[in-house]
């Protein structure tokens, strides 16, 4: 994974201890970079906030509120500290049929359920799921999340007036150089103010914040969505709520195992998942949409501001409504060349180059290879994060399944036994319903001699496949008139066995 210069904890701090609210508040300068964190993810949650309230057809407040009322939500309920949560393209995405078929109401009734889908899930332990993801889908959905933050920065860079190209690269340009000078203030907000100031004096006629929506005049109060309680409503509302809470959960797990990494800490996944949700419940009954973590801003917060607590995730929140609702006029003069510089640095420093280096690529199984570039097009493709990871862990599974079915051999020899002739097979692998599956075929039936022994010291049945193909190979044994003999199974194989063995129905 590439680093930035303001990643890493300050050397008098373990990564543990930074992440200690009471010991950041101890500390002056820590606690700087928490607030400043949180007003440079401020400034970027707006327009994106924005923007995914258009995406899902509702006012722009509705995505605002989310913003604000999830990041604070988050911040004493999530279990991955320094991480943002906010309203997503992804959730966005999934509700644009019913707000345009039911309305902003139904949608509110949405979000609150997937909340309570989302609570479930986590009290379940849906979160503990994470470690079956591979690194390899891992690092594929890093590198199509890289790709995407940089691809949505497109529609502001394309069909606008030519200063947009200059001002993004002086932002850019003071992102990756300022650090070598000082680190007092956070590259990326000296970025936006330099390029808003430049703006604002030479008066330039570029596109802004404000171009995006207006901005909320009052602060979010309690909202009750006006919907019938009944079957019919909860059969509407359903699919919506279990897509939003499958895909928001997905995001949020894979972007806390992302920051786990970059941080070198450990979080509570289960924490995260029934706080997503309960994040998502207060969203709703604030009016706002719901959402999940956000990758782009989490890595502004995290890699490019260098935050490591809660208390930067709250300040966004609370500076989102402080910006969008007192100081909205100021806010929306701000150019969109000075974000799209912020959110571009993003792109690059979370994109993980090592992992498509020739040197790389040549020493990494091609079947891992092939997983990462699953995982990256699916998802750029269909622009669907729960999509590119899904089809990733089953091109995952597919393979390794396919590699590890070849382990198992077998091996006939033919020796004497009082004066008998005796066919014995060897056995190595682990045997389930990949590798066993073939086992029927590997034994000469009626070529064999009146007595039989199937050695399975090198091996271990794990499953009802196994049983019921051991099965088949002596019924086939006994259709010849031959006596088979299994022996060599270790104590939990031969506990399983005599547990099934002759209780699965019929066989070949």
């Amino acid at each position: 994974m590439s680093t930035t210069i303001h990643s890493a904890p300050p050397a008098d701090a373990t990564p543990e201890e930074r992440q200690s609210v009471l010991a950041t508040v101890r500390r002056p300068r820590w606690l700087k970079t928490e607030v400043l964190a949180g007003l440079i993810v401020a400034l970027a949650l707006i327009p994106e906030a924005i923007a995914f309230s258009l995406i899902a057809g509702v006012d722009p407040q509705v995505g605002l509120f989310a913003a604000a009322t999830m990041a604070v939500s988050i911040s004493f309920l999530g279990g991955r500290p320094a991480m943002i949560s906010a309203a997503t393209a992804a959730t966005a995405l999934v509700v644009v049929p019913l707000v345009a078929s039911h309305g902003l109401d139904y949608m509110i009734a949405a979000v609150i359920l997937a909340g309570v889908f989302q609570v479930i899930l986590g009290v379940l332990g849906v979160g503990k799921l994470m470690r079956f993801i591979p690194r390899s889908v891992m690092i594929g959905f890093v590198n199509a999340l890289a790709i995407l933050i940089f691809t949505s920065q497109l529609p502001d860079l394309i069909g606008v007036p030519w200063l947009v190209y200059p001002l993004t690269a002086l932002g850019l340009a003071i992102i990756y150089l300022l650090p070598r000078i000082t680190t007092v203030v956070p590259a990326p907000l000296v970025s936006i103010i330099v390029i808003t100031a430049i703006a604002v004096v030479f008066a330039l006629n570029l596109p802004t914040v404000g171009d995006k929506g207006e901005l909320p005049d009052a602060l979010p109060t309690l909202f009750f969505p006006d919907v019938p309680f009944t079957v019919e409503t909860f059969q509407i509302i359903a699919p919506f709520a279990l897509g939003m809470a499958a895909v928001g959960l997905l995001e949020s797990l894979m972007t806390a195992k992302l920051v786990d990494d970059i941080t070198d800490t450990r979080s509570s996944k289960v924490r995260e998942s029934w706080g997503q949700g309960a994040a998502n419940i207060i969203s709703g009954f604030f009016g706002g949409m719901g959402g999940c973590a956000m990758v782009g801003q989490t890595m502004i917060n995290v890699k490019a501001s260098g935050a490591r607590t809660r208390i930067s995730t709250f300040l966004a929140g609370v500076f989102v409504l402080v910006l969008a609702v007192s100081l909205g006029d100021v806010v929306a003069m701000v150019p969109m060349a000075a974000l799209v510089a912020v959110m571009i640095f993003v792109s690059i420093a979370t994109f993980d180059w090592h992992s498509i280096r020739p040197s790389t690529l040549k020493m990494m199984p091609k079947s891992e290879t092939a997983v990462m570039v699953v995982t990256v097009v699916a998802t750029v493709a269909t622009h669907n994060l729960a999509v590119g990871v899904g089809l990733g862990v089953l091109t995952a599974m597919v393979l390794f399944t396919r590699r590890v079915a070849h382990f198992a051999t077998v091996t006939r020899t033919l020796g004497g036994k009082d004066d008998q002739t005796v066919a014995r097979y060897t056995v190595n692998g682990e045997l389930f319903w990949a590798s066993s599956n073939d086992l029927y075929t590997q034994f000469e039936y009626a070529e064999d001699p009146q007595h039989i022994v199937i050695d399975l010291s090198g091996s271990h049945l794990w499953d009802a496949s196994t049983i019921a193909a051991l099965d088949s190979v002596e019924e086939k044994y006994r259709h010849y008139g031959k006596h088979v003999e299994v022996t060599g199974l270790n104590e939990a194989s031969r506990a399983m066995r005599a547990r099934m063995t002759g209780r699965l129905g019929a066989g070949h």
